[in-house]
């Protein structure tokens, strides 16, 4: 029997209908499942903890044999009941020995005790930082193990055209009427329904203020690929920064900013924070130093009425902020793979760009973008296929004449004596990731394909000189303020203050710019 996390599965999120008596009750069993949480939590971190104070751990990290440290570890994870199922039972113990067996059934009491070890085995294995205890409400889903007990699907159809009239969440005496779309303009809802349902997961959130809950329904089998969104056949080299992305295919190339629609929001946001820190500091010059800074150890805050209106404000606007990148996101991988669905691109340290470029990666989240395309190339029957930067080198390189030639980070384009150039560094860069294959540059197919495939790269750059003036344009593009068509040289970029090419000097010089 195949497993169940083996299966491929997708997400169809339905609205649900809420009355007061229902939302109470919700709203207890949410703040139940998060103590139970934290408990788990801090007993996970506890065994964590003992484990790495006893001298068999000390011993595995020590030991270079792959099989023996493996098991040294095993067995110091057995010992201490530092698993998915000891914690799983931890949160059992602890339901039934408080007043939590009252609100939560023992799935949804599993599946919290997995989510609090999964936290824990992460930080273990050093993918992320010590997982912190959830406070009031910050804890703002539920889920099921299945379909057949605890958090439940029902739904009904005609007995003639079979068609779905009503839907519920059923829940331990509760059911949570479900809306559905009737126009369903792309068929969407439709397709996912007609799937059958893995397990339920309840979802609260805060929406203009008010408090709305949904049901994601995880659905066996693949979402439904909406007839506008072709799906190419090609090879398609990417090229992807902090803040911008190249894309060079066998019949088009572009290169454009993550996320360029998000900047009027991002600006909102840092007004709000800024007229925040200007109320906190009015109302609280006692835990402030004279040079600015906050004072150390305990001190109290004391919080204007305008204050917290700005604070709700400011958390609305970063809610509208989430989905509405994840939407960009995945415009833009639907505009990827219609060029093509074997996709190579550098294998590149995300962690890294948020040390060197936090702000910028921050907003624009370059790796979850990758995550999404990985997801959407698989489920189309292609793959992304990442090869280290260090092995290829490709923006040194010139497949030309191949000459290696380190170049700095303020300069955008590529010009070599061999006759290859002027063209822009990152679509060149994404024109040969095209021919990559088992880590080195075939250098033979891209020299046969560079007569076709330089109009394609003259003409993504003037497709960003044609881009109406205010428009977000990086120092990275490498574009002169006239909107010429030619590069600029590289002490004369012109930029938004906030572009993250460029170090040291050439840094300082680009964010001297402007918009262009």
């Amino acid at each position: 029997m195949e497993e169940m996390s083996s299966i491929s599965s997708f997400i169809l999120e339905l609205p649900l209908r809420i009355t007061p008596h229902d939302a109470h009750i919700l709203d207890l069993r949410l703040d139940a499942g998060r103590q139970l949480y934290n408990a788990c939590l801090g007993e996970a971190l506890r065994r964590l903890d003992l484990m790495r104070e006893s001298k068999v751990w000390k011993e595995a990290r020590t030991c270079r044999g792959k099989d023996e440290r493996r098991k040294l570890f095993y067995s110091i994870q057995e010992k201490y009941g530092f698993s998915d199922y000891d914690i799983q039972a931890f949160a059992i113990e602890t339901k039934n020995a408080c007043w939590i067996g009252d609100h939560l059934d023992t799935h949804v009491c599993q599946k919290i005790g997995t989510r609090a070890f999964r936290a824990v085995e992460q930080y273990a294995y050093g993918k992320r930082g010590r997982p912190r205890f959830k406070s009031k409400g910050h804890f703002r889903s539920l889920e099921g193990k299945n379909n057949a007990a605890g958090i439940r699907f029902r739904d009904g159809c005609t007995p003639t055209t079979n068609t779905l009239v009503w839907g519920c969440i059923e829940w331990r005496g509760l059911e949570l009427k479900v809306l559905f779309d009737r126009k369903d303009k792309w068929g969407v809802e439709a397709h996912g329904l007609s799937c059958e349902t893995k397990y339920v997961r309840l979802v609260r959130k805060l929406i203009h203020g008010k408090v709305r809950w949904y049901a994601q329904l995880v659905q066996k089998g693949r979402p439904k690929q909406k007839s506008k969104n072709r799906i190419g056949q090609d090879t398609v080299g990417l090229d992807i920064g902090p803040s911008t992305i190249a894309a060079v295919g066998g019949d088009d190339a572009f290169l454009v900013p993550f996320c360029a629609e998000l900047e009027p929001i991002e600006r909102k946001v840092r007004l709000l924070q800024r007229a925040l820190d200007r109320s906190r500091r009015s109302t609280n010059p006692e835990n402030y130093n004279s040079d600015g800074t906050v004072k150390k150890g305990p001190k109290k805050w004391n919080l204007s009425k305008r204050y917290i209106r700005l604070k709700a404000r400011l958390a609305e606007d970063e809610r509208r902020l989430a989905p509405r990148r994840k939407c960009l996101h995945g415009e833009l991988a639907n505009r990827v793979l219609a060029m093509g669905n074997q996709i190579n691109t550098e294998q590149l340290s995300y962690k890294g760009f948020q040390r060197e470029w936090g702000k910028s990666v921050g907003f624009r989240a370059p790796g979850m973008f990758v995550e999404k395309l990985r997801r959407k190339a698989e489920s189309a029957g292609g793959a992304v296929y990442e090869f280290p930067a260090s092995d290829t080198r490709l923006s040194q390189l010139c497949h030309g004449c191949d000459k290696i030639e380190k170049k700095p980070l303020s300069q955008r384009w590529h010009k070599c004596e061999c006759g290859i150039g002027p063209v822009q560094r990152d679509l060149y860069s994404a024109y040969l990731a095209k021919y990559v294959k088992e880590n080195s540059l075939d250098t033979r197919q891209a020299k046969e394909a560079w007569p076709g495939a330089e109009p394609l790269l003259r003409r993504a750059v003037s497709r960003l000189n044609q881009t109406a003036s205010g428009k977000l344009r990086f120092a990275s593009f490498g574009l002169s303020r006239r909107q010429s068509g030619s590069h600029v040289k590289d002490e004369a970029v012109y930029v938004k203050a906030a572009d993250v090419v460029g170090e040291g000097n050439a840094l300082s010089e680009s964010r001297k710019g402007a918009y262009t």
